[in-house]
């Protein structure tokens, strides 16, 4: 399993040559330290921890400060551990960057929900509401706690509370574009997080590779070409019509003379 962490930046989308669209997510991934890596002699399996984002080392911890300077690397402020089937290839304080991932490769994106604040039943859980009318005092409240006995709530009980701000997964989704250069990956479909918010995309689970789409890189240029070739056309086609009116109007000189 490969991985790379990121940056949600927003969604766009993308054209192809049969004419359809594509909604993509932008992820900003600018160069992962590998910060350690784990083995199984050592820690029993294998993996390694990548890290992102420059740290001040006035702000940084001692510990922190310590890990980082065994890669020969500046602190760093967000750390995630990705396992992996074998740590060969991997040196400690190299960079993975956004070619790690090819374009139609299947990856499953991590990331961390809107938070929703505090909520009741009705928007957290997709409760029923009370009549309104009659005298019924009843309208958006829980409902009953349970049973007379053991004289407390249950657990697992569906109550308000804090909603959304949580880990979410979103599975089988297609690397559409990998730009090594501007530091970006285009990811099929939405992904969970607000912007500026920070993602983990790995390779999919379930899924495999899927075919390559042919992506028009803009859109706007390829409508201008073909608008120019339309038009090339109307004047090769108005071009022929007037020497054709031309030459009929010479004959008709020619016969009435």
């Amino acid at each position: 399993m490969k991985g790379i962490l990121g940056r949600k930046i927003g969604m766009t989308e993308k054209f192809t040559k049969d004419g359809k669209v594509i909604p993509v997510t932008v992820v900003e991934v600018e160069p992962n330290v590998i910060t350690q890596i784990k083995t199984v002699e050592t820690d029993g399996y294998n993996a390694i921890q990548l890290a992102i984002v420059d740290k001040k080392e006035k702000n940084a911890t001692k510990a922190e400060t310590g890990h980082a300077k065994k890669a020969n690397v500046s602190p760093k402020r967000f750390l995630k551990e990705i396992r992996v089937e074998s740590t060969e290839g991997y040196t400690l304080g190299s960079t993975i960057a956004a070619d790690t991932f090819e374009v139609g490769e299947k990856v499953d994106v991590t990331g961390t929900s809107k938070g929703k604040g505090f909520t009741g039943v009705i928007k957290r859980h997709g409760q029923s509401r009370g009549p309104e009318t009659h005298g019924s005092r009843y309208h958006r409240r829980p409902g009953s706690m349970g049973t007379m006995r053991p004289m407390r709530v249950l657990k697992g009980k569906k109550l308000a509370g804090h909603m959304g701000s949580e880990t979410v997964t979103i599975q089988n989704l297609e690397i559409i574009e990998v730009c090594v250069e501007d530091n970006y990956i285009l990811v099929s479909g939405n992904i969970p997080g607000p912007k500026q918010s920070l993602v983990l995309i790995r390779s999919a689970v379930k899924g495999g590779k899927a075919e390559p789409k042919e992506i028009i890189i803009n859109k706007e240029e390829t409508v201008v070409e073909e608008v120019k070739e339309e038009v090339v056309e109307a004047t090769a086609e108005t071009a022929e019509t007037v020497e054709t009116t031309e030459e009929a109007v010479v004959e008709e000189t020619t016969t009435e003379e």
